[in-house]
């Protein structure tokens, strides 16, 4: 599937680090395990409605670390999914009387438009979860060959069996159990597990936590025919094959929101794990929530700040990437009506502070001394406010900027002051 355009990333002098990235599964940061190249695996956005800030933070977070291990002279291979077929989706066309197809269509588009304006470099496989529904439903097949996977009669006569990843299996038989990435206790699994998509009382399974693998065909629903039965993919699987359709395991970071830690990436890797006996990543990283009005910005809720809103209303996108910037990527902050304008002013100082660069053969050879600032904030753990806080410095005490400085915030921090 089509990604977006790849904006422009100048080449600096010398080499940054190999960054330091807080690990969700020790609780520690450490450094990324970029033996194979920087393979990155960020799961994308279920297409039923347009993206917002809370999104568009997360996208950042991981473009950032792309661009870091870049900078380091890393191979990065990324890969990001769509989810053009799930329970929210189907739900939000039945409500406005739109074909599933077209509505995951138009807000696919609408989030590609969102991330070129954005900046965000694009992934190297953009994948749609409907383009490998066969591949998929081989995986369930493998699953249940070897003993990791059940069938679960439905309580419609007419359809087929349900088939759920069997727990208890995978913790026996292979390096996988629950907690191992997201280190929770048994309550807590619980109470995220119903409230992010599971089904723990579901009659005919072994295990309350026990997540779908495949769902059969039901009345009304999209289905496709397959060799475990006519259907659909559960959520989790569709992550496992896709990474490793495109990455090797173990793949050095699996990221995305910190909702996705559990159980989406616990269970996502237990599948990957299962399939192949190898740990599924090396690392576990996740972003902060955002909020709005005083709660987490979501589509349930409806108090969403759209980037594509923003962008209509005149805003310059290199503002709201700044805006986002000047939060780090792990922490839960909450977005106010006036913080863009906070930005655009600071974007108004950057761009005026730009326009005075100057280059001479010297200067281009080495790293000046805001590239070293900005190379030391963002190897620890992607510290953004740090390296805007570098800027700023450079910015208030009116250095003239050499075209390393300017290329600089363009690369490293993805904003084109000469735009």
């Amino acid at each position: 599937m089509e990604s977006w355009p790849t904006p422009t990333v100048p080449v600096l002098p010398g080499a940054g680090s190999i960054p330091l990235l807080y690990d969700t599964a020790t609780g520690e940061k450490r450094a990324t395990d970029v033996s194979r190249g920087g393979q990155l695996y960020v799961c994308g956005i279920t297409p039923y409605d347009a993206t917002h800030l809370g999104h568009a933070s997360t996208y950042l977070a991981f473009d950032t670390l792309g661009r870091v291990w870049r900078d380091a002279g890393v191979e990065v291979t990324y890969a990001q999914n769509t989810t053009d077929v799930d329970d929210p989706l189907l739900e939000r066309a039945a409500a406005t009387d739109v074909d599933w197809r077209e509505l995951a269509a138009s807000q696919t588009d609408l989030f590609r438009s969102d991330m070129t304006h954005l900046a965000i470099i694009p992934p190297d496989h953009y994948v749609a979860v409907t383009d490998v529904v066969g591949d998929i439903a081989d995986a369930v097949a493998r699953l249940l060959d070897t003993g990791f996977a059940y069938r679960v009669a439905t309580p419609d006569s007419d359809a087929g069996d349900d088939v759920y990843f069997d727990v208890a299996a995978a913790t026996a038989s292979t390096t996988w159990h629950l907690g191992i990435e997201s280190r929770l206790d048994d309550e807590t699994m619980m109470r995220f597990f119903s409230e992010r998509g599971g089904d723990p009382d579901r009659e005919g399974k072994r295990d309350p936590l026990d997540p779908l693998l495949w769902r059969s065909a039901r009345d009304g629903e999209p289905s496709w025919e397959s060799a475990v039965g006519d259907g659909r993919p559960g959520w989790h699987i569709e992550c496992t094959v896709i990474a490793l359709q495109h990455l090797s395991l173990p793949i050095s970071v699996n990221g995305g929101g910190s909702d996705l830690v559990f159980p989406h990436h616990e269970m996502s890797a237990g599948h990957g794990t299962a399939l192949t006996g190898d740990p599924f990543a090396t690392h576990y990283a996740h972003a902060g929530m955002v909020a709005y009005q005083g709660e987490k910005m979501s589509k349930s809720l409806g108090n969403l700040v759209k980037v594509s809103e923003l962008v209509h209303e005149g805003v310059d996108p290199r503002a709201i990437r700044l805006a986002l910037l000047g939060h780090h990527y792990r922490s839960d902050w909450e977005w106010f009506d006036d913080d863009v304008m906070t930005a655009i002013a600071r974007l108004t100082h950057w761009i005026e502070w730009a326009t005075t660069e100057t280059t001479s053969a010297e200067e281009q050879a080495e790293p000046s001394a805001l590239l070293v600032e900005l190379r030391e904030a963002l190897a620890d753990d992607l510290d953004t406010p740090a390296a805007v806080a570098a800027v700023e410095r450079f910015v208030a005490a009116e250095q003239t900027p050499t075209s390393i400085d300017v290329d600089a915030v363009q690369t490293l921090l993805g904003i084109d002051l000469r735009a």
